[in-house]
């Protein structure tokens, strides 16, 4: 039985495996579905080779599904902030969730055109499956990063049934990483990117509590990544293919504590300075956007009106819950270069993998020598 700190369900090796010395306790699997309840559902498109024709390839893109209280809990809503670090992208119903500090269903990841497709089947989907849950319209969360170097973009090959598919086929536990679900045809730092996740738990004054994190990481120039504060950029520089720095991230931040909407929006502010440790600036075209939400005070959307109690934390204990927050988006965007491999897509562009044997000989090197 693999470790899934160590490696993925499907044996990829995780970030871990190299060594890399990151700080924090992570949950059981390491990953965003460790927040009790949380279910993550990804369908991958790959299809074709050769020059591009639009409209039929070839294929390097897919859908994310996150359901914050599991497929059975969709659409019982979840306190939420969110924030832009640069706006070079889309996240629908972010209007909403500054509005109201909540979203009430399930979070779609795609590409940049397909995007609408996405918020548009999230919402079919809810009808057909859980219309009893609704009020008379809903806002879903669908957000986007570009896989226009590798895929058919211009092709909308994201269908209806794909998000759907997602979204049924969502689990618990340990998750694929690297080349799937919305990730699949994403670059970071000019080597392939992707889907990551990670997490923490804290203990908190006798409160034990869970940060996780999901991440669909497709930014960055190939001189600027920093591994554990290793230029490892540059030390690998020699074969960067010299994209331009278009790409963009979503981060998706889920706690059982119980916290505010003005707390999480605190806590989506905090990814910024998770990529930033991997050698992010939040370039000109990048669409940096992140979402937090508490699955704690289930309670408090029963269908009763008028005043009900919740539960929520002093906002002088966040810190440590920062501080996992910034730890976790670090391990998730290192995660989906580790967990990955070479792909060739649309008129045999190739993006090379990170390359394990030097970035593990690196920290197996300095291991004796860690505080």
């Amino acid at each position: 039985m693999t470790d899934p700190l160590l490696s993925t369900p499907s044996g990829r090796r995780r970030a871990r495996a190299l060594g890399i010395p990151f700080q924090g306790r992570p949950g059981p699997a390491n990953a965003i579905t460790d927040v009790a309840g949380v279910e993550v559902g990804y369908r991958t498109l790959i299809s074709g080779d050769g020059p591009l024709v639009v409209g039929q390839g070839p294929v390097r893109t897919g859908v994310t599904a996150i359901h914050p209280r599991g497929r059975a809990g969709a659409g019982i809503p979840v306190f939420a902030g969110v924030h832009s670090l640069n706006g070079a992208g889309e996240m629908t119903g972010f209007v909403w969730i500054e509005e109201a500090g909540r979203t009430e269903l399930p979070i779609v990841v795609t590409n940049t055109h397909s995007v609408g497709m996405a918020r548009d089947a999230l919402a079919k989907w809810m009808v057909r499956n859980f219309a009893e849950r609704m009020e008379r319209w809903v806002l879903p969360v669908a957000a986007e990063t570009y896989d226009g170097h590798l895929s058919d973009i211009n092709g909308f090959h994201v269908r209806d049934a794909d998000v759907f598919a997602a979204l049924d086929d969502a689990t618990g536990g340990p998750i694929e990483e690297g080349s799937v679900g919305g990730g699949t045809g994403m670059i970071c730092y000019e080597f392939k990117g992707g889907t990551g996740t990670a997490s923490r738990v804290l203990d908190l004054d006798g409160v034990t509590g869970t940060v996780g994190v999901l991440v669909q990481a497709n930014f960055g120039k190939r001189h600027q990544l920093t591994i554990a504060g290793i230029p490892a950029g540059r030390l690998l520089s020699e074969d960067a293919p010299g994209l331009p720095d278009h790409g963009s991230i979503i981060a998706v931040i889920a706690t059982d504590l119980p916290l505010l909407p003005h707390q999480l929006k605190r806590l989506a502010r905090r990814a910024g300075l998770g990529i930033g440790r991997s050698g992010s600036i939040a370039a000109h075209g990048s669409g940096d956007i992140f979402i937090a939400m508490s699955t704690a005070n289930a309670a408090f959307f029963a269908a009763q009106r008028g005043a009900r109690t919740l539960d929520a934390m002093q906002d002088e204990a966040l810190n440590p819950v920062f501080e996992a927050v910034i730890q976790g988006v670090d391990e998730a965007v290192l995660n989906a270069m580790v967990a990955n491999a070479d792909m060739t897509g649309r008129d045999g562009h190739v993006v090379p993998a990170l390359p394990h044997a030097p970035v593990e000989a690196w920290f197996r090197a300095h291991a004796g020598r860690r505080p």
